[in-house]
């Protein structure tokens, strides 16, 4: 909560230390950003620490310092003050009122269409004293309000909001791959700018027929978006702002023509919790399976995460059923995952899709190919190999086999005899290096060790 006594104590608070997300707990205390997350502290060598709520969505205490222990009796005056901070920190529009604000601006003569830059909001007539020191934007046209990512400012809080939004050529790509795969609804969670562009063609082209409703936590695309195509939505906790008609809006979505033909993609903040997302993801699905009336329950709703390569074994371990294409996505205004580059500089992102591998047709004047073993687009760099009987490499550059490890591993390693397994050459042969606190397995560090994430 804000600062001063409502705040815990700062010593009280965990130090540093592994963190395990217990997940939503039923009657959860809120912050501004929704119902808080469940979390233990694990030392290392001693017993499971005291149980805490924090932030759903905000991994630094700066942008979000609520915190409450599990067994904390919280006062009544300090529930009320937590109550009115919430509802302080809300927007200043609701949606409803938003809605209404941009049908009075698109009436505007262009010469008294302004946007506000420091309160990133659009601007009628009437207020424009209240903003008058403040830097603006004017002559706002119709093709800046239908593309607001490239008018909004990208908060770039990495670990919050981190709107680093897909290139152009990504973006194509998905759009392009979506239609040709027959999907006619979209759900985009988290991804601004394919929602635009799929809004943008359907109100261009006459023969396109794809719908979709962005999900979003960045409530000021509120202002450009009616109730049908925007959600206030916290994809860490599941939480729709709007309330049980926003949660409404996006079940007649998902389950419209009896739930067929309809997509979700998401592109989450890639310092976010993998488990806290997956377990949102899965009550989207089980939003969608309340419709299918009739055939097969082992059926999932068509997904696309967008997310790093080297999550790929988190993401197996909630989504069995996905796997990861080679197919890179870049992004605009995030400097080291552009498409082009060579070497250390592509981008690690990539599509894990419950979809047959085979369908997702990748453009071969990008280098990518159809492995007909693998039967599935693999990266020009991706070769197959006949020990591991698979296309290996995963971040586009060339891999090597190791004998030894009896598996396929970065260009830049090297087996070393010590450790008894391929690494860098330039590393410290000790074991406790190699295996994880809690476990004792190689390959993950304590904080992210599969054990804790399923207590």
């Amino acid at each position: 909560e804000g600062g001063g006594a409502m705040a815990a104590s700062g010593p009280e608070r965990p130090g540093p230390g592994a963190l395990a997300l217990l997940g939503p707990a039923p009657g959860a205390p809120s912050c501004p950003h929704g119902p808080a997350l469940l979390f233990v502290k694990t030392s290392q060598g001693k017993e499971k620490g005291r149980r805490f709520y924090a932030c759903s969505a905000c991994r630094d205490r700066k942008d979000c310092n609520f915190f409450q222990w599990e067994d904390e009796k919280v006062s009544e005056t300090r529930l009320a003050a937590r109550e009115e901070y919430n509802s302080n920190r809300q927007p200043p529009f609701t949606h409803r009122q938003n809605v209404d604000r941009y049908k009075n601006f698109v009436l505007l003569p262009l010469s008294k269409r302004r946007f506000c830059q420091e309160c990133q909001q659009l601007l009628l007539p009437a207020e424009w004293d209240k903003h008058s020191d403040h830097q603006f934007l004017c002559g706002i046209t119709t093709a800046q309000l239908k593309s607001p990512s490239q008018l909004l400012y990208p908060l770039e809080n990495k670990k919050t909001n981190a709107q680093y939004l897909f290139a152009d050529r990504s973006c194509q790509f998905l759009v392009n791959l979506l239609t040709d795969l027959g999907f006619r609804r979209v759900l985009s969670v988290g991804t601004p700018r394919l929602h635009e562009m799929i809004q943008s063609k359907a109100s261009q082209e006459e023969e396109f027929s794809v719908r979709s409703l962005l999900l979003d936590i960045d409530f000021r695309y509120s202002q450009f978006y009616t109730e049908d195509e925007f959600c206030h939505y916290n994809m860490f906790n599941h939480h729709f702002f709007g309330g049980e008609a926003a949660r409404e809006t996006c079940r007649k979505f998902l389950c419209e023509e009896n739930g067929e033909r309809v997509v979700m993609v998401t592109d989450p903040p890639f310092g976010g919790l993998v488990e806290a997302l997956a377990s949102s993801f899965k009550k989207l699905m089980a939003m969608w399976k309340e419709t299918e009336k009739e055939g097969d329950d082992s059926k999932e709703m068509p997904m696309f995460w967008i997310f790093p390569y080297f999550f790929e074994s988190r993401i197996l371990d909630f989504f069995p059923s996905f796997s990861m294409m080679d197919y890179q996505v870049d992004y605009d205004n995030h400097a080291l995952y552009k498409h082009g580059k060579t070497g250390r500089k592509q981008s690690p992102v990539r599509i894990f899709t419950n979809l047959t591998p085979s369908m997702i047709v990748l453009p071969e004047e990008e280098g990518y190919r159809f492995c007909t073993v693998c039967q599935r687009y693999v990266s020009s760099g991706n070769q197959h190999c006949e020990m591991c009987n698979s296309c290996t490499s995963k971040d586009g550059r060339l891999w090597k086999h190791c004998v030894l490890c009896k598996k396929c591993v970065k260009p830049s390693w090297f087996h070393c005899n010590n450790c008894n397994c391929c690494t860098l050459q330039k590393h410290s042969c000790e074991k406790t290096d190699v295996g994880c606190f809690v476990c004792g397995k190689a390959g993950h560090k304590r904080s992210a060790c599969p054990s804790l994430s399923r207590t």
